[in-house]
């Protein structure tokens, strides 16, 4: 396994366009409207007259600062970190300034209400600039990367198991293919124990699944059938590597090595809107208890959704007719 590494990551912008982000700047600057309607009041009925007039005040502004930021968050993230970090303290405070005169009462609050606008839009975008800040340090690739090679590692022991089996079992009846079974197997260790901070093309992903279903069909000839649905327009989005892999490792480890006859492990792959589905379903067998790989694949798999995606993915599972369901939805972010 490569080393971590252990110089710390650039400072970067939050993308304004997760819905995670824009949840929490929501949650943040009305939390501290709350607070600031707390602390100038002197009683109960005082509170809810400062925090209603609070927010009929910053309500217009915060959301026409996010609308701005969803639409500038692109080029906004292109800039150094000082520099767009002082590009989106300008947006909020020309927003708030713009804005001001039209939300006071009567429309002349005077200079020293657009003051107070101003004062409090500042330390807004500074405090949520701070939070974001820690929460990507927290988060950073020097954490995240650890994390991240810790749950690969669960998977390859097993992966690499039962391709040498595979291979294996050719050594002396065929040794021409087990030999180009070999180059198939380093050429997937190359591909896994490659860089997997980053996302990858969906096609890559794609790639190395046929490649680790060309070995365990020599094992399972024809008890393994891979019925394959992909729509060709999305195997240039970007998704976190090892993402299908474990899933169809364990599919044929719970559904299809368990069963007395040949079964089917179905993947369908898809784009709705601006959504990456993917689904991937295999025989289920109530009788088989070994299930503690597969939660650990699955639970794998969500952290390094949220990691990656935040709450804009989410992967859930089903049994079905007879069948285990497994469904994913993601952004749908194309390769540059």
């Amino acid at each position: 396994m490569q080393s971590i590494r252990q110089n710390d990551p650039p400072d970067a912008l939050p993308d304004f366009r997760n819905l995670g982000v824009i949840s929490r700047v929501l949650l943040g600057v009305n939390a501290l409207a709350l607070l600031f309607a707390f602390a100038r009041s002197r009683g109960i009925s005082e509170f809810v007259e400062r925090l209603a007039e609070i927010a009929s005040r910053l309500e217009p502004v915060l959301l026409a600062a996010i609308m701005v930021l969803y639409i500038a968050s692109p080029y906004f993230r292109r800039l150094p970190y000082r520099y767009g970090l002082a590009a989106v303290l300008a947006v909020v405070l020309a927003i708030a300034a713009a804005l001001s005169p039209l939300l006071t009462v009567g429309g002349s609050g005077g200079w020293r209400e657009a003051l107070w606008g101003a004062i409090y839009a500042a330390f807004c975008a500074g405090s949520l600039a701070w939070y974001f800040y820690l929460r990507n340090r927290a988060f950073s690739p020097v954490i995240s990367e650890a994390r991240l090679q810790a749950l690969q590692a669960r998977i390859r022991p097993h992966f690499l198991f039962n391709s040498l089996n595979a291979v294996l079992s050719l050594i002396r009846k065929d040794p021409k293919r087990a030999e180009a079974a070999l180059e198939d197997l380093a050429e997937l260790f190359r591909t896994v124990m490659a860089d997997n901070r980053q996302l990858i093309a969906l096609g890559d992903e794609l790639s190395l699944c046929r490649q680790y279903l060309n070995l365990e069909q020599l094992r399972l000839g024809e008890r393994l059938r891979i019925d394959w649905q992909v729509e060709p327009a999305v195997e240039q989005v970007l998704v976190p590597p090892m993402l299908l892999q474990p899933l169809v490792e364990n599919a044929i480890y719970h559904g299809i090595e368990p069963g007395a006859s040949p079964g089917t492990i179905e993947v369908r792959i898809g784009r709705r809107g601006d959504r990456l589905h993917l689904h991937l379903s295999n025989p289920y067998h109530v009788d088989y208890q070994h299930r503690q790989g597969n939660r650990m694949a699955l639970a794998n798999i969500r952290e390094r959704l949220q990691l990656h995606f935040d709450v804009e993915a989410s992967l859930a599972t089903r049994v079905h007719e007879g069948r285990y369901e497994i469904d994913i939805v993601m952004p749908f972010r194309a390769a540059s």
